[in-house]
């Protein structure tokens, strides 16, 4: 199944509590070792119950781990009904070495969060093509003293916690506030990262058809971005989207910012849909999580993504 539709087949049904086990698992990068532990202890300082995949550590050329043992930790906590919510470790690269191979059977059967960004978002594309499972496109973000960002994780705690709502304002100090246009849109919120939305098309990327589409990206440099919009516009992944939702385009030359929001902006005015720019998803300062695979809708008159959970 593969089209976006109107609702997820699949949430994470019985919600993570307090007592409920969270594992930690690494299908991208090597994670940093002190980083990794200290956002598990702010889970289990919440009540949750803490543990590692077996290679979260494991280090082979740029992942962590080979493929067969960052997928093996995936799929053995995806069928470990113990196992409440899976955290990845962090992003980088990997994921989309093993994202059409993950046991879409067990995702079925007990439906469980996975929380992540950046390269995981090829894990979260293909687990909603697959099995239309809901996932969170965010972590545990730490703030500037390095302690958890309070108003994230609060977030991610309601997103984990209970069905309900949550609204998002775009942010004026953000670069791509500047692409909101006129109108407002409704549909599944699926979407991430730019280069893993381009690098899964035509094999993990979900029918976009009826969808609000969530974009970010990092390390951004204008050709980049403009060979990227272009490929999924000419290949006809955007032809039928509802609207697009654009979170945080970092880069590491500010002086490229501006051509960065031209490029977008002259891409995305092709689409003839309504844009809503500016929203606090991504590498940048202070962001927030957000589910995916979600119904959601915008209003760019007042400025606010609102996401069913």
């Amino acid at each position: 199944m593969t089209g976006s539709g109107r609702h997820a087949d699949f949430n994470f049904h019985g919600r993570v509590k307090p007592g409920d086990r969270i594992r930690f698992v690494s299908p991208a990068s090597m994670p940093d070792r002190q980083r990794a532990f200290a956002r598990a202890r702010a889970l289990s300082d919440l009540g949750f119950k803490v543990d590692f995949g077996e290679h979260a550590f494991a280090k082979h050329g740029p992942f962590a781990g080979t493929d067969e043992q960052r997928l093996g930790d995936l799929n053995a906590a995806l069928r470990d009904p113990d196992i409440r919510a899976i955290f990845a470790t962090r992003g980088g690269k990997g994921s989309y070495r093993i994202a059409d191979q993950l046991d879409f059977g067990a995702a079925r059967r007990d439906p469980k969060p996975l929380v992540g960004f950046s390269d995981i978002t090829a894990l979260h594309l293909s687990l909603f093509r697959h099995c239309r499972i809901t996932s969170i496109h965010g972590s545990l973000f730490e703030d500037t003293a390095g302690c958890p960002d309070t108003e994230n994780r609060d977030i991610l705690l309601r997103i984990l916690s209970g069905p309900g709502k949550l609204a998002y304002g775009s942010r004026s100090d953000e670069a791509t506030s500047a692409l909101s246009t006129g109108g407002a849109a409704e549909g599944l919120l699926i979407g991430g990262n730019l280069d893993m939305i381009v690098t899964t098309a035509g094999w993990a990327l979900p029918d976009l058809a009826g969808a609000l589409l969530l974009i970010e990206a990092v390390d951004c440099q204008p050709g980049g971005i403009d060979r990227a919009m272009t490929l999924l516009r000419k290949a006809g992944h955007l032809r039928d989207v509802a609207g697009i939702v654009v979170g945080q385009f970092t880069t590491a030359e500010p002086h490229q910012s501006p051509r960065i929001i031209d490029i977008l902006g002259d891409n995305l005015t092709k689409l003839g849909v309504p844009v809503i720019g500016g929203l606090p998803f991504g590498h940048g300062a202070r962001p927030l999580s957000v589910p995916i695979g979600s119904m959601a809708s915008f209003d760019t008159a007042s400025g606010t993504l609102v996401v069913s959970h």
